[in-house]
């Protein structure tokens, strides 16, 4: 995490508005940190670091509140033609694409299926109410494309869903300012979180298994004494 961190944060120190757009494109189909992307660009605009600005078309935004502004927009605009282009892939490959190659998509059969159920029980809203939330704003792109829900409504929706993420998370990254540095130290203790959380999964893995067979050990021997 500490690396992934590293990784995007020195491409939107570089590169700016630009990195923002592209990563958060990136992130409408295949998920790329959004909420890491949108709060280092909130620092950014809030000129937390020496050497970076944000710069559009050349020309430097010394302004906090328009370089704010300016980054929010462009994750904004980068997502909402990610999503579109997530909806395309829906669209035009259908289901049995997506289950047969959805993996490299990150889309499973397990999370059309909950995408589906998301349609079924808020409709159109499914796609404006996802924008907001972690883990299902990944995967629901693709599954409103399967659904053929008309693009224009899918995009304003998608727009109007992704500006209070976006803004809202630039905003969190304009409040740290100078304390940047210390909120990205502390980010390292997620890879410990993370290690701790794949052990104990591990862990779960092989006590279940070992209970399966343990009960599977215990059911022939009951058939071998019936037999007998």
């Amino acid at each position: 995490m500490h690396e992934i961190t590293e990784a995007v944060t020195s491409v939107i120190g570089d590169y700016g508005l630009y990195a923002v757009f592209i990563l958060m494109f990136i992130d409408a189909v295949f998920p790329a940190a959004s909420e890491l992307v949108m709060v280092y660009a909130g620092a950014v605009a809030a000129g937390a670091f020496p050497g970076s600005s944000v710069t559009l078309f050349g020309t430097e935004i010394e302004s906090t509140g328009w370089a704010y502004v300016a980054m929010a927009m462009a994750g904004t605009i980068g997502y909402t033609l990610g999503s579109i282009a997530g909806w395309a892939i829906g669209l035009y490959g259908g289901r049995p694409y997506l289950e047969r190659h959805g993996r490299w998509l990150h889309i499973t059969p397990a999370k059309l299926d909950k995408a589906d159920a998301w349609f079924e029980r808020y409709g159109d809203a499914a796609v404006f109410i996802s924008r907001m939330l972690p883990v299902v704003r990944s995967f629901i792109a693709i599954p409103a494309g399967v659904g053929e829900m008309p693009v224009v409504r899918y995009t304003v929706l998608t727009f109007l869903g992704t500006i209070p993420w976006c803004f809202g998370l630039a905003a969190i990254g304009v409040a740290l300012g100078s304390q940047w540095e210390e909120f990205h130290e502390n980010f390292r203790y997620a890879d410990y979180a993370i290690i701790a959380l794949v052990v104990a999964g591990v862990a779960a893995i092989v006590f279940r298994t070992y209970r399966k067979r343990a009960r599977k050990r215990e059911l022939e021997r009951s058939a071998e004494g019936v037999g007998r």
